[in-house]
């Protein structure tokens, strides 16, 4: 992989953390957020830019420093496919300090939002995660814009202190809640959230660029456990199934998990949540061995199926 394609392939994350849909995640939009940085190829993400730049100064730039022409006639859907997601996200802002000028006018010029650029400026860096938490806990992503009429309902998940984010409204997302507030506390002290389900939304919460920072890269949403928390403390990555959700961590689960995440550089830790022991007792002959067992109802315990330790990874027979 080249330079120009690992710049690619960080902006691709950065959209996925930042809560946008999944067709303004491809390279289109990425190539679309690096122009609007001014990040050409070999520049610092903490020398990034937000110069306002039109469509067609955009598309140029990508031809000369990417490498990536696109038809005149292409510019509609830059415009309407992802140049209006980044505005509608907040973040680009559209004709700033020129309020009056003409929504269609062919001067119209798009400029990253000021928060974000400073948030962008610490990507790669320690300060990235926490930054993005905050970041996220005060802006509505654009896929919560979409579904304001369901945003009253939505569950509350605190991630960190005084920072928040919502899932959509249902009993698997208070098990997540749980999963994240209470057995983290308990189990996996000072975790990082990497990632967190949401039924209603391609994800809740995604940490891209955390998670591939651990040898993880993940495009497939369908195959991710609902809740990953890298316990930072034992270099563990802890994958959460919800049993509301599509089940327990069985044996088919687990070597599912076992290829998706092969290049973990963290230990893996399989675990699977239940609302309570009623619950549990339906799936207990289909639990896979070595594997732990948390129910929500009685928070402070961990039930383990069998093996040599109690909570922990297990090196990969491979």
């Amino acid at each position: 992989m080249n330079d120009k394609d690992e710049y690619i392939k960080a902006a691709q994350q950065i959209l996925a953390s930042l809560g946008l849909p999944r067709k303004q995640q491809n390279k289109r939009s990425a190539l679309c957020l690096l122009a609007l940085l001014n990040l050409t190829p070999g520049k610092a993400w903490a020398d990034a830019e937000n110069p306002p730049m039109g469509i067609t100064p955009i598309m140029n730039w990508m031809h000369d420093h990417y490498d990536k022409a696109y038809a005149p006639n292409s510019r509609e859907t830059v415009r309407r496919n992802t140049i209006h997601q980044f505005r509608d996200a907040g973040l680009a802002l559209h004709n700033p300090g020129e309020l009056s000028r003409p929504v269609n006018s062919q001067d119209s010029v798009y400029q990253i939002e000021p928060a974000a650029l400073a948030l962008l400026r610490t990507f790669g860096t320690p300060a990235w995660h926490d930054n993005l938490s905050a970041y996220l806990a005060e802006r509505e992503t654009l896929i919560a814009q979409y579904a304001k009429e369901r945003e009253q309902h939505r569950i509350p998940v605190q991630v960190a202190p005084g920072q928040e984010i919502t899932l959509s409204p249902g009993e698997h997302s208070e098990l997540i809640r749980a999963i994240i507030e209470e057995f983290a506390s308990r189990f996996a002290p000072g975790s990082v959230l990497v990632y967190a389900g949401d039924t209603g939304e391609k994800w809740g919460y995604f940490d891209a660029p955390l998670l591939a920072g651990l040898g993880v890269d993940v495009d497939s949403h369908g195959k991710m456990p609902d809740v990953v928390l890298h316990y930072t403390a034992k270099n563990w990555l802890l994958l959460v199934e919800s049993v509301t959700s599509h089940g327990p961590v069985d044996g088919k689960r687990h070597a599912e998990l076992e290829k998706l995440f092969a290049g973990s550089t963290a230990g893996l830790v399989y675990v699977t949540a239940f609302p309570n022991r009623t619950i549990m007792g339906r799936y207990l002959g289909e639990i896979a061995w070595e594997t732990e067992v948390w129910v929500a109802d009685s928070p402070s315990h961990l039930i383990h199926f069998n093996g040599e330790r109690f909570l922990g990874p297990y090196p990969s027979e491979k």
